[in-house]
């Protein structure tokens, strides 16, 4: 004979997952998470600038200018989309995301036309927006709240 699986008061009063990290936890992710991608992108720009060369120092000035600007970008992303409508938020990552994929393919190699590196953001960026569109209008009610 088959049973229900029992479940904890937690989840059955609030219909979800309980809450595992707390509220340091997930206000140190706020900031650790763009930090870490940053200085991977910064990284990868400025790797893809060496043409397997030798390091140098402009070498790694334009690595952490880079960094700079993608964490001051996705934070201010971060900032702004909770504020608009969530086709605009979603637009917001989709453009981060594909202008970010179109210059490092921009830097990668000798060559490369600015066509290739526009239709490259184009074929990134439609997806993201797909992707986070569907998330944001699939976590909000009738009314275009945000359900937290």
């Amino acid at each position: 004979m088959a049973h229900a699986a029992p479940t904890s008061r937690e989840v059955a009063r609030y219909g979800g997952p309980p809450d595992v990290f707390g509220a340091r936890t997930h206000a140190t992710a706020r900031w650790a998470v763009p930090l870490a991608l940053a200085l991977v992108y910064g990284y990868w720009a400025a790797a893809n600038t060496r043409y397997g060369g030798p390091i140098t120092g402009w070498n790694v000035l334009f690595g952490f200018v880079t960094a700079i600007v993608f964490f001051v970008l996705y934070l201010g992303v971060q900032a702004v989309g909770p504020h608009v409508r969530r086709e605009v938020h979603a637009f917001l990552w989709a453009a981060l995301w594909g202008s970010a994929t179109g210059f490092l393919f921009s830097l990668s190699g000798r060559g490369h036309t600015v066509l290739a590196s526009t239709v490259l953001a184009l074929a990134v960026a439609a997806p993201v927006f797909m992707a986070v569109f569907y998330r944001y209008y699939t976590h909000e009610d009738a009314a275009g709240h945000r359900i937290r």
